[in-house]
């Protein structure tokens, strides 16, 4: 799920198939990010959308850590622009941003 052009061409070029979801048009719910973030291994800042407009003028930055991360999940769920892109989901690998290198080691 993602809308950032260097990921569909990596994937399109790896010849990996994927259904396209515009998460800014069909945000991901509460129990969707609650499992991908269970499965990624990541911390949950990293799903967040740092550089996006929405979290500077929403000053998360200030925010996040006072935050629960039960907090945090709903808020993301509230809005697509919140949530870091390109965000892939394939089975129990969950991936969050496009870094062509852990892109390789994990879908290719």
């Amino acid at each position: 799920m993602f809308n950032l052009p260097e990921g569909k061409k990596w994937l399109d070029e790896h010849n990996i198939e994927y259904t396209e979801r515009h998460i800014v048009d069909t945000n991901p719910t509460y129990d969707e990010l609650k499992e991908w973030y269970s499965k990624s291994g990541l911390p949950l800042k990293k799903f967040f959308n740092t550089s996006g407009l929405l979290y500077k003028e929403m000053q998360l930055k200030d925010k996040l850590p006072t935050m629960s991360e039960e907090e945090q999940l709903q808020l993301l769920a509230t809005n697509g622009m919140l949530v870091k892109r390109p965000l892939i989901v394939d089975g129990d690998t969950v991936l969050v941003g496009f870094k062509e290198v852990e892109w390789s080691e994990k879908l290719d």
